[in-house]
């Protein structure tokens, strides 16, 4: 199946901000090349791209309304549409370009994220399998690392966890890796369900552990720990049904939160939750609290 893509040449200041808006905007993945570079799938943690002029490339799927795409790309980031190219780009040719680019990464002291095609580094890790693919998560982006180390620090066993906007399955799986009796994943898009149902069996995570569900589809009970790496505003909004799914003293991490929306978000979830200090990472930001 062929894909689309938009490209954009921008300074290398306004890299990450085209590379955060494609994001929000439902791209599978973020490349950063040079004319002469070879690209680099998104932005390992903590790096920039070391050329003064960078193309930025979003995948989408075949049948994004891509105008619709343009004209808000070119609204958040003050683009024209000359800046803006869109064409087609054959399934050979992303596959090609996710495996050179794509490689095992490691997040706190015990996970490891690796495709499918790499043996991981430690045999003896919590190793994460975990290809590219049509929904968010692969633990490139600041605000899935963020999630990432806070689940490894933790004590799950026996714990029951929800991923809220589960993308991937990435934070689920992980959980469940991690000792968690029973996981959760909810997300509004079908095509990520299919995506964490997909990543579940390729890392043996059986259903009784861990299930994916869209919104309306169960009934939810309170549980011990509820991650949410979505936005700012669907975590503004969604107040009152996330803190109702968390238990009395238990823990609560939202990511996808960039530094300026931080306060907001903490005065949205203080009137239930004891919020800690913000963790901030190249802009975007992991708060935390627990439940009164």
């Amino acid at each position: 199946m062929p894909w689309q893509q938009i490209k954009v040449s921008v300074p290398e200041a306004r890299a990450n901000g085209v590379e955060d808006a494609l994001l929000e905007l439902g791209a599978v993945s973020v490349t950063l090349q040079d004319a002469e570079d070879q690209p680099v799938f998104q932005l390992d943690p903590g790096t920039t791209p070391i050329w003064h002029n960078t193309e930025v490339i979003g995948l989408f799927s075949f049948d994004t309304p891509m105008e619709i795409i343009s004209a808000a790309l070119g609204g958040m980031c003050g683009l024209i549409v000359g800046d803006i190219h869109v064409e087609v780009v054959e399934d050979a040719d992303w596959e090609r370009v996710c495996m050179q680019d794509f490689k095992p990464m490691r997040f706190g002291d015990r996970v490891w994220i690796c495709p499918s095609w790499e043996t991981p580094p430690d045999p003896t890790a919590i190793n994460i399998m975990l290809d590219p693919g049509l929904a968010f998560g692969t633990g490139t982006h600041p605000t899935t690392a963020l999630c990432l180390e806070w689940l490894d620090q933790q004590n799950l066993h026996g714990r029951t966890v929800i991923d809220y906007g589960c993308g991937s399955g990435i934070l689920a799986i992980a959980a469940a890796l991690l000792g968690a009796r029973q996981v959760i994943g909810i997300d509004n898009d079908p095509q990520a369900i299919l995506a964490s149902q997909s990543n579940r069996e390729l890392n043996q995570v059986s259903p009784a552990q861990m299930q994916v569900y869209l919104p309306d589809e169960t009934l939810l009970a309170a549980a011990d720990v509820l991650v949410a790496n979505i936005l700012s505003g669907p975590l503004e909004e969604l107040m009152p049904v996330i803190a109702a799914l968390v238990k009395p003293g238990g823990k609560l991490v939202l990511s996808g939160i960039l530094s300026e929306q931080t306060q907001a978000l903490l005065n949205a979830y203080e009137p239930y939750f004891d919020m800690l200090a913000p963790v901030t990472r190249d802009e975007w930001v992991r708060i935390e609290g627990i439940k009164r």
